[in-house]
Order: structure tokens, then C-alpha cells, then sequence
């Protein structure tokens, strides 16, 4: 349920530290080490975000780009190059990219120019979700109370995201086993570890006397809802 990202970048060491410090703020990141892997991942796959390096081997990020735009894709694009004349950035800007930076650049910065795009690219209603005085910002991927921050941990906050986008239905372990651990066939023991994390959950967000939003359906599942189901 999180944002995914796909990394199109040949440089290894750079390769790998954006997806380490992306996974680190809780996006799903994937990395095409080359123009070919790339532009078949971006055909293939949704993405929330591409960043792009415009300088690869074999088909260059900018050949890319032209052909991805040409074929309807409208994911946001941050491109990223060493070079850093006006032509180079006007080239990538031309060619579909949404925002531009120049190598070395530090991460906060990149971040902050994912979120801008995540934010222009998508609707507000898209990006938050709430229930009653619950709320969760999918950008910042922050969860608050009545304005208190509640802190989560991934798991808990793919768990939540997931009962707020069906919220009002009820979600069975099934579900939950499917759709946020990954596991195709659900197993007894992957009960267990659904209802450690739920109730986990739980003590988070149903405290200090607050009317209860998550609600256990006895033989059933689970429901995020106001007032008792």
C-alpha cells in the first residue's frame, strides 16, 4: 500500500543509497540498472514516481522519457544528470520531466522535490485519508489523533491504510494475508501475527477514553468505522 517508486539509475552506490534512504521514509522502491530495464518496468508496471537518470548506457534516459510520454505514461518524473547547463535542463524538461537535479544533490533535497511532485501530481483526497478525528498523510507519511502524532511502525501504517481505504467494510485475515503481507495462501500462524498486529494497532489509536475506530467482527475481521459496527 505504500508509494512505490522505480529508481532508473546505472551507478550502483547511487542506485542503492536512494533506495535505502527511500524505504527508510517508507516508499516501496525499485531499481532498473539500465535504459532497457527501465522503460520495460514503467511499461509494465504503475509506478507513483519514476526518478531518472538522463545519462545511461545504451538507451539514454532522455530517448526514455520522449517514448514514455508518446505511449500516455503521466507518472511524475524527476530527472537527474551530472550536467548542469540550461540546455541540459531545458532537453529534460522538453522531453516530459517534471522537475530536475543535478548530481551530487543531498537526499533531503530529493525528498522534498518527490513530495512537491506527489502533491501537484495528485489530488489532496488522494494523498490523506481520515476517519472521525483520525488522520494519515500519505506524503509524509505522518498519523495523528485529535492533532497528536502517533507514531507507527511500517507494517502498522500499511495495516491502517489499508482499513482506511476500505473503511465502512468489513476486511477478513484473508484480505489482510493477501493484500499487506504478501502471502497468497493464509496460514494459522499468519492469523496470529494479523491479530499481534491489530491489537497493537489498536492500543495506538483507540487510547486516552477516544471513541474506538477499529472494531474486531467476531468470525469475520476487521472494520475501521465510527461507532460500534
Amino acid at each position: 500500500m505504500s508509494l512505490t517508486v522505480l529508481i532508473i539509475e546505472d551507478e550502483v552506490k547511487v542506485a542503492e543509497a536512494l533506495r535505502e534512504g527511500l524505504e527508510g521514509e517508507h516508499y516501496q522502491a525499485q531499481i532498473a540498472r539500465s535504459g532497457e530495464d527501465g522503460f520495460f518496468r514503467a511499461s509494465a508496471q504503475t509506478f507513483d514516481l519514476i526518478i531518472l537518470d538522463l545519462m545511461l548506457p545504451g538507451r539514454d534516459g532522455l530517448e526514455i522519457l520522449k517514448t514514455l510520454r508518446q505511449r500516455g505514461c503521466d507518472t511524475p518524473v524527476l530527472a537527474l544528470t551530472a550536467r548542469d547547463t540550461v540546455d541540459d535542463r531545458v532537453s529534460g524538461l522538453n522531453a516530459g520531466a517534471d522537475d530536475y537535479l543535478v548530481k551530487p544533490f543531498a537526499f533531503p533535497e530529493l525528498l522534498a522535490r518527490l513530495r512537491a511532485l506527489l502533491r501537484r501530481s495528485r489530488t489532496s483526497d488522494a494523498l490523506r485519508l481520515t476517519l472521525a478525528d483520525l488522520d494519515m498523510d500519505l506524503v509524509t507519511r505522518k498519523v495523528s489523533r485529535t492533532g497528536q502524532a502517533i507514531e507507527l511502525t511500517v507494517r502498522e501504517f500499511e495495516l491502517l491504510e489499508y482499513l482506511l481505504r476500505q473503511q465502512g467494510h468489513v476486511v477478513s485475515r484473508e484480505m489482510l494475508a493477501r493484500d499487506v503481507w504478501k502471502e497468497p495462501t493464509r496460514a494459522t500462524p499468519l492469523d496470529n501475527v494479523i491479530d499481534v498486529h491489530m491489537a497493537r494497532l489498536r492500543r495506538k489509536i483507540d487510547v486516552d477514553g477516544r471513541p474506538g475506530l477499529i472494531h474486531t467482527i467476531r468470525g469475520v475481521g476487521f472494520v475501521a468505522r465510527e461507532g460500534e459496527p
